[in-house]
């Protein structure tokens, strides 16, 4: 399975296993391990050896609320998550501070080529503040997903409490993940068995 940094940012937001939700980004300790978790996913040009501090974190976070709201805008007619279904952005303000965000490091692209392999493009910055240039590539990776065609098999985890979002793989898949897909047939069995005995 291909893993998006747009769905890895907004999977920051998760199920605790207890029934409630997580955010793995309520501390600027929890962006850091979050960020050199995802250092293959990052562009080169994003240090991995990022610190966070609570003005980064935020500012993640704010992102991260606008790629949620745009996903669950992408999910149409289908349900948004229900981790935060309540408090989205209006779509233009989400629309806005992606695109803020992504404007903040001036890029160029550059055509590299070596003899070992075919000339590939790649982006060129002299943005020195680190965390300007993670901010814009999370707001990149957002863009690019959602303007792609991953955007079209978007879907929101229906399973009880997943607050999730993924890519459908398959046509027949409803879930992010088989234990997601056993929580829900359980409830649907359960709600049968329920039903039965109170007629």
């Amino acid at each position: 399975m291909e893993r998006h940094l747009a769905l890895e940012l907004a999977g920051t937001v998760r199920h605790d296993g207890q029934g409630g939700v997580t955010d793995d980004l309520i501390t600027p300790a929890g962006l850091t391990h979050w960020i050199r978790g995802q250092s293959p996913l990052l562009d080169a040009a994003v240090p991995g050896g990022i610190t966070a501090d609570e003005r980064l974190r935020a500012e993640v976070v704010a992102l991260r609320q606008a790629v949620r709201t745009l996903f669950a805008r992408a999910v149409r007619p289908g349900p948004p998550s229900p981790a935060d279904a309540h408090r989205l952005l209006p779509d233009e303000q989400a629309l806005a501070r992606l695109n803020a965000a992504a404007a903040r490091e001036p890029v160029a692209p550059r055509l590299e080529w070596s003899e070992a392999a075919a000339p590939v493009t790649a982006v060129r910055s002299d943005e020195q503040d680190p965390g300007v240039r993670l901010l814009a590539a999370l707001a990149r990776a957002a863009i690019d997903f959602l303007a792609g065609p991953e955007r079209e098999k978007l879907r929101a985890c229906t399973a009880p409490r997943c607050v999730r979002y993924f890519v459908k793989e398959h046509g027949r898949q409803e879930w992010c993940k088989p234990s997601c897909g056993n929580r829900a047939r359980a409830a649907r069995h359960y709600r049968r068995v329920r039903d039965a005995a109170a007629r």
